[in-house]
């Protein structure tokens, strides 16, 4: 209740129509509304369900690896649950599909890569949906390097150099894996190969899991892959790693020298996760999952975790990261052209 002082106020001594008084109510009214409007605006109600993310990779891949690091931080700041729904299937674009035509309400976002918005709207000829206009850039996660990786039971070297070397005496007789048409793995090869002057045939398995496999069993001599993805087979003496396509040495493999200093100067070919939602998603609630995004990245267990797999924790506002997708898109489009690579 509102309470008026105690010092007596006179009242205009002239009468005031019931219509005035209730236009002057209206007004008051009015003005109450457009105060308390903004304080309303900045609380959306959101969450109020679980949140799906459509992952366009298998589950076990190094997108999923992240993703799963992240999870429970992410529940924890959100206050709902988070779903991941496994599309796997056309370089991502099976999962970017349905999100680029899901409702904006912030309860279906994308799992995104490099390769689902900086490799594919240059590589593939058609797309179902607009990699740039269809999508709401929110938060990256980490920024991945990839690291030739070999079996020695079917090329037996033990470097970049000494690789090239014994490709290229055989042309055409070596296959390399991909964890799928126009992904990080296969673009990064084949700017290799045509840097190299190499002459390989490239065999695209459907996610990292299963291109890694193929290496393992002798199927395939090689794969650039993500580095947390082969460190198990790595330490078992399964595999040799030969060259990381980053600038600089990996922390957590600091033995394994980089391509560009092995012999392909200036080479540089590396990836990144994120969230994406759909075109005209809210921009309070792109920010809600920024947020929560940096608090993940920002925890030390999780930090730690990320970086002992091969990753680098990305923190940008959701304004740099659509820079970044679209510097990104721009420069694989320069590196898809160079290779002649396409997909119908």
């Amino acid at each position: 209740m509102l309470r008026i002082a105690s010092r007596r106020i006179s009242l205009v001594s002239r009468p005031v129509s019931r219509l005035a008084a209730g236009l002057g109510a209206l007004g008051a009214l009015a003005a109450l509304c457009t105060l308390a409007a903004p304080a309303r605006a900045q609380d959306p109600a959101w969450p109020a369900q679980p949140i799906t993310i459509l992952m366009g990779f298998t589950a076990g891949s190094g997108v999923d690896m992240v993703g799963r690091t992240l999870q429970e931080s992410l529940q924890k700041s959100l206050k709902t649950s988070i779903i991941y729904d496994y599309r796997p299937g056309a370089g991502g674009n099976v999962a970017s599909e349905v999100v680029a035509h899901a409702k904006p309400d912030g309860y279906t976002l994308l799992l995104g890569t490099a390769a689902t918005h900086g490799i594919n709207p240059a590589l593939y000829k058609s797309l179902p949906f607009d990699a740039e206009a269809d999508f709401t850039p929110v938060a990256p996660l980490v920024e991945v390097s990839n690291v030739l990786t070999v079996n020695p039971s079917v090329i037996d070297v033990k470097s970049v150099k000494e690789f090239i070397e014994k490709v290229k005496a055989s042309p055409g007789k070596y296959n390399y894996a991909s964890t799928g048409n126009g992904t990080g793995t296969h673009l990064a090869f084949a700017e290799f190969n045509a840097r190299a002057g190499l002459d390989m045939v490239h065999v695209p398995y459907k996610g990292g899991p299963d291109a890694l496999q193929a290496v393992l069993k002798g199927e395939v001599c090689c794969i650039f892959n993500q580095v947390q993805s082969v460190l198990p087979q790595y330490r078992a003496g399964k595999v040799r790693l030969l060259g990381v396509t980053t600038k600089n040495r990996v922390a957590v493999i600091p033995e394994v020298p980089t391509i560009a200093e092995s012999g392909l100067a200036g080479f540089n070919s590396t990836i990144w996760f994120g969230f994406f939602g759909p075109k005209g998603l809210d921009p309070r609630i792109s920010k809600k999952i920024n947020d929560a995004v940096q608090v993940a990245l920002e925890t030390p267990a999780i930090r730690q975790k990320l970086v002992e797999a091969g990753n680098s924790p990305r923190i940008e506002t959701v304004e740099q990261f659509r820079s970044t997708v679209k510097a990104d898109r721009q420069k694989w489009a320069g590196v898809v052209k160079s290779v002649g690579a396409s997909i119908d």
